[in-house]
């Protein structure tokens, strides 16, 4: 095998879209900075029970695992950020107040979220802790699609759900609460067969919401008739109550419900979405409500939170344009260096051609170049045809 090749669904960023993934990093992250978030840093390597702490079973299958030299315990290769981030609010920073985090890095995932999708995404995302109250959730949203408005995708669809609908319908039947985890598997796939043959021996309330929560899916109506089909439970209201408070903090973007997709489920405690944008399958952010994973590190706090990956993200935006460039020759003379000093302190770009060399760039377009006036003796600008 050639000793350049790289393992599947993992891949080198060259110039061109390594500016585009960057120039987004740069400009949400200081975004969230206008609303007050402060950024971390978690490690790429922690230990694995504290990785995995809070997180799901699809997390621990998503997890590289390896042997620390040092302790011989085992260590694992984060594949998602926001437990991390939950212990340093938790276990660090350990405020009484609210809190508002974001973060920004790398995660490797053992094998790929979709056909095409890479196992080393670039995450980045906001999280909020310590408000019940559902303004964080209306935040948390708000920053999501003012993100995407960022990056230049003005029709986007965010897709509602919320788990307090699923956990109220099985809360007192226990042969559902058995089957949690298969039912939410279905559930998702909206595999009603399935769905059937599973609450066979379910009381008859349980299994009629059970079989209806498939079918409630479309636009914002899908409310009043899960408030017609489903059980006037107390936590079912409730949920329904939420996510009608979130279809008005929408904006412009175009609302779907759909009580039936559940991803995420292991470790969400309230309403969830989901952004979609045109040109992309999968959605391009997530997030949703968390308040259970923080007590794992010794401190139960309410939490909401966002993120998405900006190496997708970034395939559906245009090249960039290339950067107007000045080219300069090779010298020390010190007219020379004092003029291509005073250009790049202004902003522009100088290349300095290397003796015997051409400049060849996909991210410049030498449209200038710094020759000495014969006259003069001053280094001036020229434009280039």
């Amino acid at each position: 095998m050639p000793n350049w090749l790289l393992p599947e669904n993992i891949a080198d960023v060259l110039p061109s879209e390594a500016r585009k993934i960057e120039d987004l990093r740069r400009g949400i992250l200081d975004n969230f900075r206008l609303y007050g978030y402060e950024l971390v840093m978690p490690p790429m390597l922690e230990y694995l029970e504290s990785l995995l702490t809070g997180a799901g079973q699809d997390t621990d299958l998503r997890t590289f695992k390896l042997i620390d030299q040092l302790s011989g315990r085992t260590l694992g290769l984060r594949a998602d950020m926001t437990t991390q981030v939950a212990r340093i609010d938790a276990h660090l920073l350990n405020r009484a107040s609210v809190t508002r985090l974001c973060y920004a890095g790398s995660v490797l995932h053992t094998r790929p979220s979709g056909l095409h999708a890479t196992r080393e995404p670039l995450q980045i995302g906001a999280e909020i802790y310590g408000h019940a109250g559902l303004e964080a959730d209306a935040e948390i949203q708000e920053l999501a699609l003012a993100s995407l408005a960022l990056a230049g995708f003005s029709q986007v669809r965010l897709d509602l759900c919320h788990v307090g609908v699923l956990r109220a319908i099985i809360a007192t039947d226990a042969a559902a609460q058995k089957d949690q985890a298969e039912l939410h598997i279905l559930l998702r796939a909206k595999d009603v067969p399935g769905l059937r043959i599973i609450t066979a021996n379910y009381a008859t309330v349980t299994r009629d919401a059970l079989l209806a929560l498939p079918n409630l899916y479309g636009d914002a109506s899908v409310i009043a008739r899960a408030r017609q089909l489903l059980p006037q439970l107390p936590g079912i209201i409730a949920a329904l109550d939420e996510l009608d408070t979130l279809i008005r903090s929408a904006n412009r973007a175009i609302v779907t419900i759909d009580l039936a997709d559940l991803r995420g489920y292991q470790y969400e405690s309230g309403a969830m979405f989901a952004i979609y944008v045109a040109g992309l399958p999968n959605a391009v952010a997530r997030g949703g409500r968390y308040d259970h994973v923080g007590e794992a590190f010794g401190r139960a706090r309410p939490a909401t939170g966002f993120s998405m990956d900006l190496r997708e993200l970034s395939r559906l935006l245009p090249i960039a344009e290339r950067k107007r460039s000045i080219r300069a020759p090779w010298g020390k003379e010190p007219g020379l260096r004092a003029k291509i000093a005073e250009l790049r302190k202004s902003g522009e770009v100088v290349i300095q051609s290397l003796p015997g060399h051409d400049n060849d760039q996909d991210e410049f377009d030498c449209d200038r170049v710094l020759v000495q006036d014969d006259g003069s003796g001053h280094w001036i600008l020229k434009k280039l045809a």
